[in-house]
């Protein structure tokens, strides 16, 4: 039986008899006997429903393909004029030779490093993320890559892709940052059996990052457990009223204590100083008794100086009126207008008695 078939042109077809390939049918008319058809787009991939290689036996066929084979620890990058569109595994693949431009570039995968041909666009592609592993070192970090539990190489600033594949792979990061640890709640004793709380804050740098990272393990946690012991240290040497003295010195004598143990861990401390002393509730009444007993004493002290001199002044004031009447007529003066402020009324009796009294009183007697 015959059938008429017309191929378009952007079509492929394939006669089948008895599913046994026969022949390959492009753009046109053609008549065939006995026989179905299998139409395919050439606008998209060849995916034949038998094995591939026994296709490609056919010369014709072949020619109208491109074939791309990918071996193990392999990929191929699919490219469709220009754009990234496909990412093909380990296997065989095959494309019709169209219009359309295509280009494979294929890379290893047995090693960590990507190869260069490999561009930043592709590598950041969607397509890519199940194959590539990206590490991004932030403008104030450094980091150290680890490749099969060994050291490969210092990580400046950026971004850094590998494959994703057996090889085990890690970036430790640091932050090269000046940082602050807080040494909090630390309950001591001081050399006179005073109990109190401190809260002491420490700076600090990470100036070698092996050092830090490969040499110790938790620096930080080293670095607080130093910090801990030398603030103990000074603590416990002095006593209370000391203490309280010379707070501000602990960070000078800190810094250097810890300067040498810091520097094995690869950081430096910055600066040291204690934020709080906190001390029990009894404690704080004694000192608060010790506190207002010291300004009473003070306050006693200011009294009798400013009475000493009140009563300093008062005699040379005697002394002078004595040789004075008319200072001391002023004086007189000066405490009747007091006296006369307070008087809101005054009512006056006596007649011309009273009149000469008050003569008498303003007047100075002659000598």
């Amino acid at each position: 039986m015959w059938t008429y078939v017309n191929v378009n042109a952007e079509e492929v077809a394939l006669v089948m008899r008895k599913g046994v390939y026969q022949s390959v049918l492009v753009q046109g008319s053609h008549w065939v006997f006995n026989a179905t058809v299998e139409r395919y787009s050439r606008l998209r991939p060849f995916e034949p429903a038998m094995e591939l290689n026994l296709l490609l036996q056919d010369e014709q066929l072949a020619n109208l393909l491109q074939v791309v084979d990918v071996a193990d620890q392999e990929l191929a990058l699919m490219y469709e004029d220009g754009r990234l569109v496909k990412v093909l595994t380990a296997g065989r693949y095959a494309f019709w030779k169209s219009p359309k431009n295509y280009r494979f570039v294929q890379v290893s995968m047995a090693g960590y490093q990507i190869n260069p041909q490999v561009n930043q666009a592709a590598l950041e592609n969607p397509l890519m993320q199940l194959y590539v592993r990206t590490y991004q070192v932030e403008s104030h970090e450094q980091a150290v890559l680890v490749v099969n539990g060994k050291v490969e190489a210092m990580l400046a600033p950026g971004s850094y892709h590998y494959w994703r594949n057996a090889t085990a792979i890690s970036v430790l990061r640091v932050d090269m940052r000046v940082q602050q640890m807080e040494i909090s709640g630390q309950e001591i004793l001081t050399a006179d059996k005073a109990a109190l709380r401190l809260n002491v804050w420490a700076q600090y740098q990470v100036t070698d990052i092996r050092l830090a990272v490969l040499g110790n393990r938790n620096y930080d946690k080293q670095l607080y457990l130093v910090l801990q012991l030398a603030v103990r240290d000074y603590v416990a040497s002095l006593s209370l009223d000391e203490l309280l003295q010379k707070r501000d010195h602990i960070g000078k004598w800190v810094l250097a204590q810890v300067a040498g143990d810091a520097a094995r861990l690869g950081v430096a401390l910055v600066s040291v100083g204690i934020r709080d002393i906190i001390l029990p509730g009894d404690m704080k009444d004694i000192m608060n008794q010790v506190l207002m007993a010291e300004k009473k004493a003070q306050a006693n002290l200011i009294m009798r100086r400013e009475e000493t001199a009140s009563t300093r002044s008062l005699l040379n004031t005697a002394r002078l009126m004595e040789d004075n009447p008319i200072l001391w007529k002023l004086k007189e003066m000066e405490y009747i207008e007091r006296i006369a402020e307070r008087i809101s009324s005054l009512n006056l009796s006596g007649g011309d008695a009273l009149l000469d009294q008050l003569r008498r009183l303003f007047v100075v007697p002659s000598k």
